[in-house]
């Protein structure tokens, strides 16, 4: 097969991510069982690169500081409004009666309790699956520049820049310069995954079992031996070795999915999934007059959702499944990431709905790797500092460099190449409880400039739709809420910090590996401050200390909030 990573949600998520079992990674050691809930633990005590979250509130009760509540803002897929963890802690919409029909805050979302749904309807009807903007773009703009010879030098500022934008789009559609999965080699390969599975529970006498289960299984039978070396080829070279074999499959099948959805769409333009559910004008950022306030649509849509929510606020210490971050906050779902490619209309305006609804922290746990209306994302953002908002996001999962690849969407303002001050990108570390883990995430994108820090995000259990399930996942998606968890932590018992504030306690608490790390996706032994801007992983306690002797900002000045434009042009 060739090398390859499949990422469950919008390239974030890489619980069923595969990869080449050739291709170098950064595998968990022999032997080394990481204890559920390992994120939270301190490295110092627990030999675990957590956050040393237990010192940070041994550090509030030494203060006896009362945490007021802080509202987290989760732009994702969906989430379990029902679950054990979750339900006391989701938002509820102070100004709104619920099922009444009316928009009785008037704020322009008509019974929206727990937050609001951008992928919907009305009459009930929801996107699950999308496209990915790379087809959309290719698609959308082939007629205007396919088979024809562009003299960029002739081209306005705003043309060249689309013209750009579906130059590298073909490529990225077409595979120019890359290598393509064969689709019938890689169905083969399921097949013969699944035949082996099938041989290997029968031999352990098991429905369901990890790689490290292969690992330590001995074959009494030649039959036994091929198919326990074929899987464990698979889970070690994807680093999947706690994974389940029905998670690791299902994951197998749904890349397989995923790839024949791209090799479509070479040469057919893809289904306006979102627009033929929402009916909206997507390129008029002022037609609001859509979507639907169900929050969680399904349990297969609320999954990455109600993961991310659980690690940033499960409700603590009551005994059930997994402790969150933040004991003191209120999650609003905005739902706008489906299955594919989000829209960049939906997400500036679950921004806005956030700044403008009360929410302090907005966490962001998808990318893509095109943006063409990142205007309205960036004055999204310029809004949400305008209203005292940090934003989280996630880095991304293809162990690439964002200094020098796009991954949208990002703090640089596309219109004066400033960053946003109120934004934080998170990397993914790993557990590192032995020196050749590797402590990096083998999936995590990375920048010395690009990434501001890195939080555990390998092997994170946390809640899962279905009431009272949980499960452990891999991705920068679960990194990001952590540091979104910490922010809330430090706001709720530091109410007066502001974002800069926020941000330059995570930073400069972050705490350097007294190891190197490897560079994802290779083996290259490198400092963290070589491929992050602080070098560290994010310390809960650290940062706590750090924002107890920060004092009130003065009242700032009043700033105009940019409002949402009306514009058809790209970039």
């Amino acid at each position: 097969m060739t090398n390859f990573i499949r990422a469950s949600i919008c390239a974030l998520c890489v619980i069923s991510g595969l990869q080449n079992v050739s291709a170098q990674s950064t595998a968990r050691p022999k032997n080394v069982e990481v204890p559920k809930g390992w994120h939270l633990l301190d490295k110092e005590k627990d030999g675990h690169y957590g956050i040393s979250l237990n010192k940070a509130y041994d550090f509030i009760q030494s203060k006896k500081l009362k945490g007021k509540t802080v509202l987290v803002a989760v732009i994702d897929s969906g989430i379990d409004t029902l679950h054990e963890d979750l339900k006391e802690i989701i938002w509820k919409n102070p100004g709104e009666i619920a099922g009444n029909g009316i928009d009785d805050d008037k704020n322009g979302y008509v019974d929206d309790i727990y937050g609001w749904n951008f992928l919907g309807n009305k009459d009930g009807r929801n996107v699950e699956k999308d496209s990915y903007e790379a087809a959309r773009i290719y698609h959308s703009l082939k007629t205007k520049y396919q088979g024809r010879k562009t003299d960029t030098t002739q081209l306005s500022v705003e043309d060249k820049e689309e013209y750009k934008m579906w130059v590298n789009a073909r490529n990225n559609v077409i595979g120019v310069g890359e290598e393509t999965v064969d689709l019938f080699e890689l169905t083969q390969a399921i097949k013969i995954a699944k035949r082996q599975d099938t041989v290997l529970c029968k031999a352990m006498g098991k429905e369901e079992y990890t790689g490290n289960d292969i690992e330590k299984f001995e074959p009494t039978t030649q039959t036994e031996r091929i198919a326990r070396n074929y899987l464990l080829s698979l889970f070690k070279g994807n680093n999947m070795m706690d994974i389940s074999n029905k998670d690791f499959i299902d994951g197998f099948e749904d890349f397989a999915k995923n790839e024949a959805k791209k090799a479509e769409q070479r040469d057919k333009a893809p289904v306006d999934y979102r627009t033929s559910v929402t009916g909206d004008n997507e390129n008029d950022i002022k037609d609001i007059n859509y979507g639907n306030n169900n929050v969680m649509v399904s349990l297969d849509a609320a999954e990455h959702g109600t993961h991310v929510s659980g690690i940033i606020a499960a409700v603590r210490k009551n005994g059930k499944g997994m402790d969150g971050i933040a004991d003191n906050v209120r999650i609003m779902m905005l739902r706008a990431v489906p299955d594919g490619d989000e829209h960049d209309k939906d997400i500036a305006l679950a921004i806005r709905y956030a700044a403008d609804n009360g929410a302090k922290v907005i966490n962001m746990s998808f990318g893509k790797s095109f943006s063409p209306q990142k205007k309205w994302v960036d004055e999204a953002v310029q809004y949400a500092a305008s209203k005292g908002v940090l934003l989280v996001h996630a880095a991304g999962n293809d162990h690439k460099n964002v200094d020098s690849s796009d991954n949208f969407p990002n703090p640089v303002f596309a219109k004066t190449g400033t960053k946003a001050s109120n934004w934080v990108t998170v990397g993914a570390n790993g557990s590192g409880a032995q020196k050749d883990d590797g402590v990096t995430a083998y999936f995590s994108n990375y920048g010395k400039d690009g990434v501001d820090v890195f939080a555990p995000g390998a092997n994170i259990y946390a809640t899962f739709p279905g009431g009272n399930v949980y499960r452990s996942l891999d991705g920068t998606s679960m990194a990001s809420p952590v540091v979104a968890g910490t922010a809330a932590f430090l706001l709720s018992y530091f109410p007066y910090l502001t974002p800069e504030q926020v941000k330059e306690c995570i930073e400069k608490s972050a705490q350097a590996p007294a190891v190197k790390v490897k560079k994802p996706g290779s083996a290259e032994l490198v400092d963290l401050s070589e491929i992050s801007r602080t070098g560290g992983i994010i310390n809960t306690y650290e940062a706590a200390k750090i924002a107890a002797s920060m004092q009130p900002a003065g009242v700032p000045e009043k700033k105009k909030s940019p409002k949402p434009t009306l514009s058809n042009k790209k970039g």
